[in-house]
């Protein structure tokens, strides 16, 4: 009985102190890293993620949206990763506009989104990672 008194005082203090940092560590966050974490994306994932928006469609493509930006982050990581200063070279900045093109095209659900928005969102994309690349932040 004193022992379990014990380990159930030990266990609420625990959980009260996980619970203040976890407090602690939301009010850290900025509004994007919030809503990053709140969609369960890294802050390169989001900002990929944001560049897809598209309204009023269904959870489970707004879920196929998001793992298209996490496996496009990974690919645009590998293949940046590879090619030294590619934001001076044309073959190399193709190289990157058509792997995010291809993978948008195969990943981002046809409908809700056309051909048009999907080549729409690859350029928004790949002006978002040449920025990035230039500023030297990808």
């Amino acid at each position: 009985m004193l022992l379990a008194d014990y380990n159930r005082d030990k266990d609420r203090v625990t959980i009260e102190e996980t619970f203040g940092r976890l407090v602690d560590f939301m009010k850290g966050l900025d509004a994007e890293d919030h809503r990053a974490a709140q969609e369960g994306l890294s802050e390169d994932e989001y900002a990929i993620f944001c560049l897809l928006q598209k309204e009023n469609i269904s959870k489970a493509d707004r879920e196929k949206a998001k793992l298209a930006s996490r496996e496009l982050l990974e690919s645009l990581h590998k293949l940046v990763a590879r090619r030294e200063r590619w934001t001076e070279k044309e073959q190399t900045q193709a190289e990157v506009e058509v792997l995010i093109l291809d993978n948008l095209c195969a990943k981002l659900p046809t409908p809700p989104f056309s051909a048009a928005e999907k080549e729409a969102a690859a350029k928004r994309v790949y002006e978002h990672v040449w920025q990035q690349s230039t500023a030297g932040a990808f």
